[in-house]
């Protein structure tokens, strides 16, 4: 083998071995991003949950004018609106998820969780 042979060869060895680390690096980066922007998105189903809990008791008839509701309640809003910001993050899993369960979803499920919710409580 000639030089160039050997310095050809070596710089393809080094080439390779480079786009495999590139590869191999992009993969568990993109797969930590979806791993957050999932969390993320659990976060902010949260949030909503919390402010709807916190609006429908302050709208009870005992609760409703008091100020630390009020003001929890707001903050609640303002939080919820903050973490919206974030919304093109936690969108990446969110359509995801979607596509997932229009291919699960039969119509089935939604109507044995309700009937089951429904035995439940008159139970």
């Amino acid at each position: 083998m000639s030089r160039l042979e050997i310095i050809l060869s070596a710089t393809l060895f080094f080439s390779i071995l480079l786009n495999i680390g590139l590869i191999v690096y992009v993969r568990a980066a993109i797969i930590r991003i979806l791993s957050f922007s999932d969390e993320l998105g659990d976060l902010q189903e949260m949030i909503n949950a919390f402010a709807r809990h916190l609006k429908i008791v302050y709208e009870l008839e005992m609760f409703y004018g008091d100020e630390t509701l009020k003001s929890l309640l707001h903050h609640a809003i303002s939080f919820n609106e903050q973490l919206e910001t974030f919304d093109y993050i936690y969108s990446l899993t969110e359509e995801n998820k979607i596509e997932g369960n229009q291919l699960e979803d039969d119509g089935t499920e939604d109507n044995e969780t309700e009937d089951n919710e429904t035995q439940e409580e008159d139970g």
